[in-house]
């Protein structure tokens, strides 16, 4: 496949998806952006959020990573399905009682305004850096496979993506993303599907013949029972559990796809609909990835760099016109579903949870207009910060993408995790200016007990529990700061 195919490919893909951004964002208005009117349909949100939940880091990651903890992932999906269960049941209840635009106000009217800012300040932190990963990954591929042909520069690459998905999310928000991430998870769902009946098809053989020949191969080993092990299923499980309800659950990108649901029930009809369906979906990748490794055994195929490559590797330079087209619109689908949201998410928790800009404008026409030219200002900000972090991880990549992403989320979702806990689960008032020495301390501390579990027991891996581990440290911290006297009698 050449580089002016795959560029064609590219802008066609994007000029349909502008298609659909124009048709669902007219007449839109801040609460649109923020909340799509509280109108979307639960059936097209819980669709739509396969396709944010996977990302461009599925879509090359997992399957690359078959080679190195085989079947392994999948005992994290299952610990999702345990944690879209917790979200669907104890946060979304909390968040539509109040009514919330930002699920952060939550800290706020639970302990103060030093709580409600620091937990803001973790989850744009955090969204940034989750989100420019994912990008990074994307724009390495573009850039590979067509921008050096032309002589373009990076960084170039990664300012045209920005700008594109600045473009066709700038108006509508989130109305727009819940129509154009349905259209995205079609295509990549399809882009996988279409890759595995290509390979199986050259290697002459049928899906059914190579199920089996998978399962017969170390590729398909699920459960690792060693303690030490870093892929020890009990730590599997729980940090899939844990990763789902701080990623999704207590991430502002994620939940406000769920806000934009009519009501309470469309909203956890959305999440248990969605965690059901990930669970085969994420299978089809993991098959995809020993699919990958047996066909580049079969023909000799060496894989330069990480195991992200490998994906990128077959499909456009061993399964003709086809699977080129196949892979690039499955990967640019992947990355506009989870880049657009996290964008759009970024701007609505700097608009009302750090700047508070719909708290200074009373409700008229011309406040309106008003918050809606402030909120695209910060909207382009947002890029550049992002497009800025992008440029600083192409300078230190050096492992697969996933790992670097759940490993990093760990310490910055944590304290979230441990200020939610906390007000949900406990009736204490608490010292709120002392909350951010807490919330800082604890990654710190995590991150040194893990050090020390590696040298106290030989061998010993710390894997995705390290969110687990981080979160329990801040609600610890947060025993420290309870107030002697005046708790509160209910819990928000």
């Amino acid at each position: 496949m050449t580089p002016i195919s795959i560029l064609i490919v590219f802008l066609s893909y994007t000029f349909v998806v502008f298609f659909v951004s124009w048709l669902t964002s007219r007449k839109a208005d801040n609460e649109s952006f923020f909340i799509g009117n509280r109108k979307s349909p639960w059936f097209v949100v819980a669709y739509g959020m396969i396709g944010a939940s996977l990302s461009g880091v599925t879509f090359i990651s997992v399957p690359g990573w078959v080679g190195t903890t085989h079947f392994t992932y999948f005992v994290m999906v299952l610990g999702y399905i345990a944690g879209y269960a917790v979200i669907s049941t104890v946060l979304l209840p909390v968040y539509y009682r109040l009514n919330l635009t930002s699920i952060y106000t939550y800290l706020g009217n639970r302990f103060g305004r030093t709580s409600y800012k620091t937990g803001s300040v973790f989850f744009l932190i955090s969204r940034i850096i989750g989100a420019a990963f994912r990008m990074f990954l994307v724009v390495e591929v573009l850039q590979l496979f067509v921008f050096d042909h032309f002589g373009i520069p990076f960084w170039f690459t990664v300012v045209l993506f920005l700008v594109l998905i600045q473009l066709y999310t700038l108006k509508g928000g989130i109305k727009t993303i819940v129509w154009t991430d349905t259209l995205q998870t079609t295509f990549m769902l399809l882009s996988v599907l279409i890759a595995v009946v290509l390979i199986v098809h050259a290697m002459h053989s049928s899906v059914g013949e190579m199920w089996h020949k998978v399962w017969s191969e170390d590729y398909s080993q699920i459960l690792v029972t060693n303690v030490k092990s870093s892929q020890n299923f009990i730590k599997l499980f729980l940090g899939g559990m844990f990763i789902t309800i701080a990623m999704t659950g207590l991430d502002q990108d994620m939940m406000q796809k769920n806000l934009s649901c009519r009501n309470l029930k469309d909203a956890q009809k959305n999440m248990t609909t969605l965690s059901l369906i990930l669970v085969p979906v994420n299978l089809i990748f993991l098959f995809l990835g020993a699919v990958l490794y047996l066909y580049a055994g079969h023909l000799n195929i060496a894989v330069a760099g990480t195991t992200d490559n490998l994906f990128p590797t077959v499909a456009l330079n061993h399964l003709g016109l086809i699977g080129g087209i196949i892979f690039f619109i499955g990967l640019i689908a992947a990355a506009y579903s989870s880049a657009d949201s996290a964008l759009t998410a970024l701007t609505t928790s700097l608009t009302i949870d750090i700047l508070e800009l719909d708290k200074k404008y009373p409700p008229n026409s011309e406040s309106e207009k008003k918050l809606k030219k402030n909120r695209q200002r910060i909207h382009i900000v947002m890029s550049v910060i992002i497009i800025f972090v992008i440029l600083m991880f192409k300078l230190i990549n050096d492992q697969a993408i996933i790992a670097q992403l759940f490993t990093f989320a760990g310490y910055t979702y944590g304290p979230l995790l441990g200020l939610f806990a906390f007000g949900l689960f406990t009736k204490f008032k608490i010292i709120d200016k002392w909350v951010p020495v807490v919330a800082v301390a604890s990654p710190v501390v995590a991150y040194f007990l893990s050090k020390g579990l590696e040298l106290i027991f030989s061998g010993y891996k710390t894997g995705f529990e390290i969110l687990l581990m981080n979160g329990l440290i801040t609600f610890i911290g947060l025993l420290f700061l309870i107030e002697k006297q005046n708790p509160k009698t209910q819990t928000l």
